[in-house]
């Protein structure tokens, strides 16, 4: 069992682009309740399904596993709710950390968030130029409220 503690931040600008290329991810979520959320993901040829548990504060509880991908393009078409999210990733390291800019498409076109994966709830780390307001404590930027509530609804 992994523990994932992650901080969200809104983007701004774009000098963010210059500093890595973005890959396409595809994701949908089997269970998006509060207690716990299941998600299938595609990203190249690597399918994914992943189990988390509630929030609390900025860990919660991980499980992944690699699954074939027939069963999550399957699980994506035929099970996932929908929209399903798709969004470019981009990686930019900076100092100990690794920031990565999700790009958001479809439904959810015109949102970009920058999230960070800690190690402890209190490692520091300093904010670029491009990132903006914290939302991680917003569950309307949660991936898995995404579905339900689309950012080009709100």
């Amino acid at each position: 069992m992994a523990q994932e503690i992650e901080r969200k931040f809104l983007v701004k600008g774009e000098a963010w682009r210059e500093l890595a290329s973005g890959e396409l991810f595809c994701q949908g979520y089997l269970s998006t309740v509060k207690e716990r959320t299941v998600r299938v993901r595609i990203h190249n040829t690597q399918a994914t399904l992943t189990i988390k548990s509630i929030t609390d504060r900025f860990s919660r509880n991980e499980f992944e596993y690699p699954i074939p991908l027939a069963d999550a393009e399957f699980m994506l078409q035929h099970l996932a709710e929908q929209p399903v999210i798709s969004k470019y990733r981009y990686r930019i390291p900076i100092d100990n950390v690794v920031w990565e800019i999700d790009e958001f498409l479809g439904a959810n076109l015109g949102l970009i968030i920058a999230e960070l994966e800690l190690q402890t709830s209190d490692q520091p780390f300093s904010l670029p130029e491009w990132v903006d307001k914290e939302v991680s404590y917003d569950p309307r930027y949660y991936n898995n409220n995404l579905v339900k509530h689309p950012y080009n609804t709100w």
